[in-house]
């Protein structure tokens, strides 16, 4: 079987959605070592929740579901350190995976695509109200960091904005919701994106959002 039909992964005590911001300071050696390569093929690694384990030392036990990630700057501020910038592309499922000798863990993996359903009325009407409130979520984030003469902020609603889509309205809102990453990973393992924007519509009203 060919090398490039394995994922590297890069196990996180976090949950990286699809059209999400992942700024990452990568320094242990197998992970510097992972993100030149990609670099220099210009290929993604894959972002996977931790279920057990740390991120650094002995690999960690992952979940089944992530989101590759793709490199879109980075910069080495002292040797051995890369600081990236991140933007999560398309889910995938682990089917297999393999350890390598410095504990670097790789997959064989299939795409995770959304359900191509009917959305019902009322899951249409909760994207109306999650995307109306979600505008103005950006905007007031977007003009204070425009008062502020801070070149380290970075926008976590990078173009393009796709308010009129379930998915991404869905997906912006799990990335801010407080809750724990566990809750996060089954909300990014659903492939219905209408149930996942009444899930989003439900935790809103009960924390007085909506």
């Amino acid at each position: 079987m060919s090398d490039t039909a394995w994922l590297p992964l890069f196990p996180l005590k976090t949950v990286l959605f699809p059209g999400g911001v992942l700024p990452l300071r990568v320094f242990e050696t197998r992970y510097v070592d992972m993100v030149r390569a990609c670099m220099k093929t210009e290929s993604p690694f894959g972002v996977v929740a931790i279920r057990t384990g740390t991120e650094v030392g002995m690999a960690a036990e992952p979940y089944a579901v992530g989101t590759h990630a793709h490199i879109v700057e980075w910069d080495m501020p002292e040797l051995g350190v890369l600081l990236l910038q991140t933007h999560g592309g398309a889910r995938f499922r682990i089917l297999e995976t393999r350890l390598q000798n410095n504990q670097l863990l790789e997959a064989r993996t299939e795409p995770l695509h959304s359900d191509e359903t009917n959305p019902a009325e009322h899951s249409e009407n909760a994207l109306a109200v999650c995307s109306r409130v979600l505008r103005i979520v950006m905007d007031e984030l977007l003009e204070r960091a425009n008062t502020k003469a801070d070149n380290s902020f970075v926008n976590p609603f990078p173009e393009p904005h796709q308010l009129d889509h379930a998915g991404w309205v869905a997906n912006r809102w799990c990335e801010m919701l407080p809750i724990a990453h566990d809750e996060k990973q089954s909300l990014l393992e659903i492939t219905d994106d209408s149930e996942r924007i009444l899930r989003v519509e439900a935790y809103l009203q009960q924390n007085g959002v909506l």
